[in-house]
């Protein structure tokens, strides 16, 4: 988890980076205490301005997380795209793609909770780059891209290049989304201390690696037994 300073570093705020310092403030909260652990008041408190100046960057708390949670999405499909693009073979890069996903739910609690709280119907989306009308261009990142596209279409890429046969007639996106569910499983758990540990467990790493290869097989099995 992130050590933060204490106090809020105010060198670092000018009134011209108001915005950034908001977000930079509610990701840290979000982080110790939680989703619900902050109002907007204390987010103002915490930057050194009046709860009103933040009404010119964000319409209320709830556009404030979905801020966070859109950076959030953004800096995961980068450290996914920087795996994905890394040296190896596609199993190696696409084993780097789970170990930096579970590195980043550890590392940035306030990122990744934003990323998946739970929204109301008439808020703004808080969703990955596409869920906001952005367009991934990841899907031909090279090694000066690696940071270009969402999580999303770089996971549809990795198992695309690792599994060149493909899966049948089961889509890819299909087989992606199942590999997401897993990972956020895995996470999840892991982040609330409720991952099953012990000698003979793996790691939440070993986890995630065998709970994929197995998916994936099965995958495969069933494209050549019809």
């Amino acid at each position: 988890m992130r050590h933060w300073r204490g106090p809020f570093d105010r060198q670092g705020y000018h009134h011209g980076n108001l915005k950034e310092a908001l977000i930079e403030a509610a990701q840290r909260f979000i982080a110790e205490r939680g989703l619900g652990g902050f109002t907007l008041a204390d987010a103002a408190k915490l930057v050194g301005v009046t709860p009103a100046a933040l009404y010119r960057h964000f319409r209320g708390r709830d556009a404030l997380v979905a801020e966070v949670a859109f950076r959030g999405y953004t800096q995961l499909a980068e450290r996914l795209g920087r795996a994905l693009t890394s040296a190896g073979t596609p199993l190696e890069r696409f084993t780097r793609m789970g170990e930096a996903y579970l590195a980043f739910a550890e590392q940035e609690p306030g990122f990744y909770a934003a990323m998946f709280s739970p929204r109301p119907a008439d808020s703004e989306p808080c969703g990955p780059p596409w869920a906001r009308g952005a367009k991934p261009s990841g899907e031909t990142a090279g090694a000066g891209g690696a940071g270009q596209g969402d999580a999303f279409t770089f996971l549809v890429r990795a198992l695309s290049e690792t599994f060149p046969e493909g899966f049948g007639d089961v889509d890819v996106r299909f087989i992606a989304i199942e590999v997401w569910a897993l990972s956020h499983g895995i996470a999840t758990l892991d982040a609330a201390g409720q991952l099953p540990k012990g000698p003979g467990l793996p790691d939440k790493y070993e986890l995630l690696r065998a709970g994929v290869l197995a998916l994936v097989h099965g995958a495969i099995k069933g494209k050549a037994a019809s």
